[in-house]
């Protein structure tokens, strides 16, 4: 009796795969100050990318044939010891020099950093003497538990910034040196109300 020959055209398990533990290269985010590296310890909350995503939508359409806009992570080259990551970074037309082989290396020309609890103080006091001694004309700073800005211009030659005004949600925000940059801050600080159950 002849033996049955196994189906050649059954097809073949599919192999078992497993889950295993090991490390990632996962890229690490880091500024470098005055030559001194400051981590990013975590991602930023739902809170504070929904306030940069609607800022970038409502300056990206009035600015976009003024300079060009654009969001963190990007490394600011300013020096070898001073290389920073702004929330959101416009580079006037008359600036664009500074974006070389898809970096940018040097100073931009309004920066906007957007509070949080782990690069807060960092922002308001290291990177605000940082962003004046490198000649930016102008730094916004956006407060979202308080929903505020601060806006500040260079004073003059080595006198640092100057707080040019404080605003709140009521307001208009307009760059006094980019008229293009302006921005409702109802309708900025207004995408918050959505996430307000979100908060602990």
């Amino acid at each position: 009796m002849m033996k049955e020959s196994k189906d050649s055209s059954k097809p073949a398990s599919s192999p078992v795969v497993k889950e295993q533990t090991g490390f990632y290269d996962i890229p690490e985010r880091y500024e470098i100050i005055e030559g001194v590296r400051y981590d990013f310890l975590s991602s930023p909350k739902i809170t504070h990318q929904a306030l940069l995503g609607q800022l970038h939508m409502s300056l990206n359409t009035s600015c976009h044939a003024d300079g060009v806009i654009l969001l963190a992570p990007m490394d600011v080259h300013l020096s070898k010891d001073n290389i920073v990551q702004p929330d959101l970074i416009f580079i006037a037309s008359d600036n664009l020099s500074i974006m070389k082989n898809e970096k940018i290396m040097g100073p931009p020309s309004l920066l906007v950093e957007i509070l949080s609890p782990s690069t807060g103080s960092r922002d308001k006091v290291l990177k605000k003497k940082l962003y004046s001694r490198f000649g930016i004309s102008e730094y916004w700073i956006i407060d979202p538990v308080h929903s505020a800005v601060d806006q500040f211009v260079l004073a003059g030659e080595g006198d640092g910034y100057a707080l040019a005004a404080s605003y709140d949600e009521t307001d208009t925000l307009t760059s006094m040196r980019y008229p293009c940059m302006s921005v409702s801050l109802s309708e900025l600080f207004g995408v918050l109300v959505r996430f307000k159950s979100l908060e602990d």
